[in-house]
């Protein structure tokens, strides 16, 4: 290595060593990094270069504490994430569904590289979960990235979706049908990732969830369709339970009071509500009246109970004694 190159590239090296090798508990002296610089990279280096690079980090804004004496002491303190902020990003990579095992291994490895090797290995185990449920299209990346690119290029995509058949096999939804859309945004739902946009197909808009997407997307040279001056993304989700493109309805409900949390997660703090005693009270929503909403009060065994519209709780009845009907012994 040149004397110049050497020069140029020392400070950040040293750097690398005090990222990898130091923080609040660990240190490295003058002379431990002299050892190291040239074990690693072949760099000779003097104790005042190595006391002069480092005030060159500290002046370029590197929390380096020094701790003078006969063998000065650094240790690189602040990071760009602190630890507890690097354990919340692993536990929600960790907890993604929509990644896979072999992709969420990877992250969290790249994740505990920020820390120092001697916290590293602690983040890596600090949320492993076993047989949690994972996904499995690999591509997930490259097809975020590339509805990203459309969104930023307001271009539409092209794609195909899939669905497991009754043998667990990936098929094709309509035949390999191809989809036109224009993504507007990417939210995450339900522990899962969404592309939600106008759809050519649909004639409106509509979601599809980044998963399902059966290969990278092909970006069109055709510009995508504008989004609604009337459209809020805030207020679609909250009236499309989990993201399905069903028909939006104005619903009043019935709820028991131990409810109300799982109705303000859902809705939001400004839902409209009528207290009618001390045990229950009324909420008047607009929600996509699909398969999904009426799970939704199914799940509360009776405490949520659909008043109007007649339609919506009559549709609501009929599931019901479907369900019933099939439950029935042959």
């Amino acid at each position: 290595m040149s004397s110049v190159t050497e020069n140029q590239s020392r400070i950040f090296y040293i750097y690398r060593l005090l990222m990898e090798l130091t923080d609040e508990e660990h240190y490295l002296t003058t002379a431990q990094i002299m050892r190291l610089l040239k074990e690693r990279w072949g760099i000779d280096a003097h104790r005042t270069t190595v006391t002069r690079d480092i005030e060159t980090l500290i002046a370029f804004g590197a929390d380096v504490v020094v701790t003078h004496s006969t063998q000065n002491r650094y240790r690189l303190v602040t990071r760009i994430f602190q630890i507890p902020e690097l354990k919340l990003l692993i536990d929600a990579v960790e907890s993604s569904k929509f990644i896979t095992a072999k992709k969420s291994r990877e992250l969290t490895d790249k994740l505990a590289s920020l820390a120092s090797r001697y916290t590293s290995e602690e983040l890596k185990r600090f949320n492993n979960p076993e047989g949690r449920i994972r996904g499995s299209n690999e591509s997930v990346y490259y097809i975020a990235d590339r509805i990203h690119e459309a969104i930023q290029k307001r271009r539409k995509i092209r794609f195909q979706y899939f669905y497991y058949d009754i043998h667990k096999k990936k098929q094709l939804r309509h035949g390999g049908e191809w989809y036109v859309f224009s993504p507007y945004a990417m939210v995450w739902n339900g522990d899962f990732y969404y592309a939600l946009g106008y759809s050519d197909k649909h004639g409106g808009i509509a979601s599809f969830r980044v998963d399902r997407i059966a290969h990278q997307p092909e970006l069109l040279d055709e510009k995508a369709e504008p989004r609604p001056k009337d459209f809020n993304l805030d207020r679609y989700l909250q009236t499309h339970f989990r993201m399905m493109n069903t028909e939006v309805e104005t619903v009043t409900l019935r709820c028991h009071v131990s409810t109300m949390d799982a109705v303000i997660d859902r809705f939001g703090e400004r839902v409209r509500t009528e207290v009618i005693d001390e045990e229950w009270f009324d909420v008047e929503a607009d929600v996509a009246t699909g398969q999904t909403f009426y799970n939704w009060v199914f799940g509360f065994s009776g405490k949520v109970r659909i008043l109007s519209p007649e339609n919506v709780r009559g549709a609501y009845l009929e599931k019901l004694e479907q369900a019933r009907a099939a439950a029935e012994p042959e």
